[in-house]
């Protein structure tokens, strides 16, 4: 049995570099007592509001909250959300001195309007389209910077479809991190699903497996996920698949070695943001041990945990590590 604790105590020692699309997250928390005469919708007295990090900056931040050095590599706006972001990643002690900002573009804010404990509306400020090539070639240079003064031990590519995970950011990525010995794993989206080629961890969840690869239906037999796992090295070529399957759990595969996970039993209150404390703790506990067994156990096990929590939250380490010697202890 593995010593999970000193496995944990690694953590600490790892960098590792999150790259891709950055958002900031509003919540404004109010009461409803009227319907404005102006209009058949409701007034919303504003009570409190709070800013915290989205998309890819939640996966760096979970990566934090583990006790690695977490680096976050983005574009975002040359804006009042962009300063706040900086602000929020600072207090966190994430690094996000190789994000750069564009005029070309605004910082993705979602903000959502919650009475009530329900949410009656959400307000998107973005910008989708790809970087222009300024751009693109500001981030690389960052990027390659990061790489040398740094040396991480694994870089996550987090693709929100938001734009700055382009053709040419990718490969140029993932190139430059096989060249310096650097495990790379991503979260992909439909958009550049096939782009990805030559990384060592493939996280999808089973929903994106189904739309890329054009599948009716897919019931989630290990056999199935096996004909999955080919058919993604086939355009691929990568090391490990690693695919989500909700509240089934998780499957992995990495050659002919595989295996179907089953979630643990869990009081779900909000999936939101699995997926991203899934990614960090897949990468960590790779990144520490090359042991993939263990990285889709730990980080099935932490997918679960993080829902039992609403909204996007980061896992709590001690927590992971209880639970984690709890249920895999016994094997």
């Amino acid at each position: 049995m593995p010593n999970f604790a000193e496995l944990f105590s690694r953590f600490p020692s790892l960098k590792v570099g999150v790259i891709g699309d950055v958002m900031l997250d509003t919540y404004m928390w109010g009461h409803v007592e009227r319907i404005s005469p102006e209009a058949p919708v409701p007034v919303v007295s504003l009570d409190k509001k709070e800013f915290r990090i989205g998309g890819a900056g939640n996966v760096a931040y979970n990566l934090q909250a583990l006790g690695a050095n977490a680096f976050v590599l983005s574009v975002t706006g040359d804006d009042e959300d962009a300063l706040r972001l900086v602000q929020l990643f600072s207090g966190l002690g994430v690094n996000s001195a190789y994000s750069i900002r564009s005029r070309d573009r605004i910082t993705t804010n979602k903000t959502r309007i919650i009475s009530r404990n329900q949410q009656m509306m959400r307000l998107d400020t973005e910008i989708t389209r790809e970087l222009v090539a300024a751009d693109e070639d500001s981030l690389l240079q960052s990027f390659d910077r990061f790489l040398s003064e740094v040396r991480p031990d694994i870089v996550i590519l987090e693709d929100y479809n938001k734009g700055v995970l382009t053709e040419r950011v990718i490969r140029h990525v993932i190139d430059g991190c096989r060249a310096a010995g650097v495990l790379t794993a991503v979260d992909p989206k439909r958009k550049n699903f096939f782009t990805y080629r030559g990384v060592d961890i493939f996280k999808p969840n089973l929903g994106e497996v189904r739309e890329a690869l054009n599948l009716l239906t897919v019931d989630t037999s290990r056999p199935q996920l096996q004909n999955i796992h080919h058919e993604l090295y086939r355009h691929l070529q990568h090391a490990i698949s690693f695919v989500t399957l909700s509240e089934k759990g998780v499957f992995y595969q990495q050659g002919n070695n595989n295996d179907l996970i089953p979630s643990h039993f869990r009081n779900i209150a909000d999936v939101s943001g699995a997926g991203d404390t899934v990614i960090a703790v897949a990468a960590l506990v790779y990144a520490a041990t090359r042991d993939v067994r263990l990285m889709a156990e730990i980080a099935n096990i932490a997918g679960g945990l993080v829902c039992e929590i609403v909204g996007t939250a980061a896992i709590n380490v001690k927590q992971l590590l209880a639970e984690t010697e709890h249920l895999l202890g016994k094997e």
